[in-house]
């Protein structure tokens, strides 16, 4: 590969990503839908996967080729870009009203999340125990999603967030035939494996090049185009009003980083860690969802304000990281 073709195919790889998880989640809320399976069900599990499935692919592929560093370091600077870039961005556009429920549940639960990389990482190691410890989280988390929302169908008890989750489900869901939704589902998982190793290969070479390190190539390059699709998504709701699914896509799609982007990845091949993930990028991702969740919990309203201190965060952080760390 050379400069000219990996500066082609990095896009080209985000776009089919991006794209490839699009006709995943068409396909799946078609077969679920055939399936009764109900609506909120569908959006909770999904259409939420499907933001982070970028995520995990990459993240995977980046493991599967022995970049470790660059699987861990997506799955921060994602979570990074997510809360402090997206999210600044869209309060700018538009000041978001966080609901009560959010503030009672999901942002507790966010940032636990983030704090329980550092027991399985310390050690400078993802190990297939590790993996599954995070991945057993997971299945638990989801289990209570489930069963919480399965409680609120039987009562007739919907909130707001979870309105706008079954809005967004009717994008999605067009009474496929269901031959057809097998192929959008086929055609999904080709796409990610495919535009997954454009991805990696493109950013790991051109990131090499420019003298960065495997971590910084996912803190940075790769992380930004895997959390495009949370930016159009948040974007989009919140031009809309539908501010309670812009925050939980964003909260939603960082705990799905956490602990099944990062279980999946040790999965496919344990692998040691950069020093520095265990470091200052550790504790800045624990740092800023940290002020995200103070932001929204003590206000229930992120403002212009706080959008733009969010935002010169990330530019601040990405300052850093280019300009005293990129070889590391």
């Amino acid at each position: 590969m050379n400069m000219l073709w990996a500066v082609i195919l990095l896009p080209a790889g985000l776009l089919i990503l991006i794209k490839a998880a699009d006709l995943l989640v068409d396909g799946a809320v078609s077969v679920a839908e055939k399936f009764h399976i109900s609506p909120l069900l569908i959006g909770l599990t999904i259409v939420a996967m499907g933001t982070s499935a970028p995520e995990v692919a990459a993240s995977i592929t980046a493991a599967a080729h022995n970049f470790g560093d660059t699987a861990i370091g997506n799955v921060y600077g994602s979570n990074i870009a997510n809360l402090a870039l997206v999210g600044g961005i869209c309060a700018i556009i538009r000041p978001i009203r966080i609901g009560r429920s959010i503030v009672r549940r999901e942002l507790p639960a966010l940032f636990v999340v983030s704090m329980l990389l550092w027991p399985v990482l310390f050690d400078l190691q993802l190990s297939r125990s590790d993996a599954v410890i995070l991945l057993v989280i997971f299945a638990a988390l989801m289990g209570f999603v489930v069963h919480a929302a399965r409680k609120q169908i039987k009562t007739g008890t919907v909130n707001a967030s979870q309105s706008d989750i079954l809005a967004e489900v009717e994008t999605h869901a067009k009474n496929k035939p269901v031959y057809l939704s097998v192929v959008l589902i086929v055609l999904g998982l080709v796409g990610l494996a495919g535009g997954a190793d454009l991805t990696v290969r493109s950013a790991v070479f051109i990131g090499k090049a420019a003298g960065l390190s495997e971590a910084v190539i996912g803190l940075t390059i790769i992380a930004i185009g895997t959390s495009l699709p949370e930016l159009t998504t948040c974007v989009v709701a919140s031009v809309k009003g539908h501010d309670d699914l812009s925050i939980g896509n964003l909260i939603g799609s960082n705990i799905f980083n956490t602990l099944l982007v990062v279980s999946t990845a040790g999965l496919v091949r344990p692998f040691s860690i950069n020093p520095r993930l265990t470091g200052t990028d550790y504790w800045v991702m624990v740092g800023v969802t940290g002020l995200f969740v103070a932001i929204s919990g003590i206000t229930r309203n992120i403002k212009r304000l706080s959008g733009i201190i969010l935002t010169a965060t990330y530019i601040a952080y990405m300052t850093y990281v280019f300009v005293f760390t990129r070889g590391v």
